[in-house]
């Protein structure tokens, strides 16, 4: 894959076109009030699963509109613990088995894993569907109820992501202000979405975020899952300005202009499914301190495991 954006030497300058709507904190407050009229209700059984060094437990919890969300929460056994790192999943993915997820736990944190709702089956399972419908949609989730910000799919993953947060701070073992969020691809944006939400999130790990700069990736990338907007458009083509208008209030650019916790994010500059401008777009409008680290001849596997080792070493720093 060839360097196809901006030079990394401009990046650093870079400043996203998305537009903020006015209403944007209405928005999303009224859509937070409303959600939280159902009592969160996060229930964690444990789970055998055969992983002495831990303890695992299966989450549900209600997130939008009530609808229970599943995942896990794992620990290491028998020590204390008191910071959490809440871990959401990339695009198609879902909550799959705890095993994949014990980077966290072996430093001595818990991780609590969000499982997506009605995705999964790309790659990793789901178990939690997503019982609302939608209008018109291309397949795939990036236009499902896309003419309308109330309609939009992933309103309702924002919600349940920030509900998440809140089901991680009812364990009596969790310090409530010591939670960071944290993703790669679809999970960086959420991560973003939530911690503009959030106020409380301690840190932010942004690993090659989706999401971000809509007005520039539609036009920039033809790999999916943008290109799922694209093609909805091909045909809508009546429908584009609402399109975008919807999109504005899922905009990574504009959670990050509202989120003030530490962040580290990274991009990759070959990345052709979130490109390295789409990502700066939202870094460079982050409001918090921030760091990022940049990998010159990757694509979307950004930069793996050595990223891994950063986000541990930042964590560390962070405190």
């Amino acid at each position: 894959m060839p360097f196809f954006d901006l030079p990394a030497s401009d990046l650093p300058g870079y400043r996203s076109q998305a537009t903020t709507p006015d209403d944007f904190d209405a928005f999303w407050d009224e859509t937070l009030a409303e959600a939280r009229k159902t009592p969160l209700d996060a229930v964690f059984v444990p789970r055998d699963a055969g992983l002495t060094l831990f303890d695992v437990c299966d989450v549900s919890f209600s997130g939008f509109g009530g609808h229970r969300v599943r995942g896990w929460y794992i620990k290491p056994a028998g020590r204390p613990v008191a910071d959490c790192v809440v871990k959401f999943i990339g695009y198609g993915g879902g909550r799959d088995q705890p095993q994949q997820h014990l980077l966290w736990p072996a430093t001595g944190r818990a991780v609590l894993v969000m499982d997506t709702r009605g995705q999964g089956s790309s790659w990793a399972v789901s178990d939690t569907p997503d019982p609302v419908g939608s209008g018109p949609a291309h397949p795939g989730y990036m236009t499902r109820g896309i003419q309308d910000p109330r309609d939009y799919y992933y309103r309702r993953v924002f919600v349940d992501g920030v509900r998440a947060v809140e089901a991680a701070r009812s364990r009596p073992e969790i310090d409530p202000e010591r939670i960071v969020v944290a993703g790669g691809s679809q999970g960086g944006g959420i991560s973003i979405a939530v911690a503009g939400l959030d106020a409380r999130v301690r840190g932010l790990m942004a690993d090659v975020p989706f999401l971000c700069d809509f007005p520039r990736a539609i036009g920039l990338t033809a790999r999916d899952p943008y290109g799922e907007i694209v093609r909805f458009l091909m045909v809508h083509r009546d429908k584009v300005e609402a399109a975008y208008r919807t999109l504005s209030y899922f905009d990574g650019v504009n959670f990050a202009r509202r989120a003030k916790a530490s962040a580290l994010f990274s991009a990759a500059m070959m990345d052709d499914v979130c490109p390295p401008s789409t990502v700066y777009g939202a870094f460079n409008a982050y409001a918090g301190p921030k760091a990022i680290e940049t990998y010159t001849f990757n694509n979307h596997e950004g930069g793996g495991t050595l990223h891994e080792c950063r986000q541990i070493e930042w964590l560390a720093r962070l405190g």
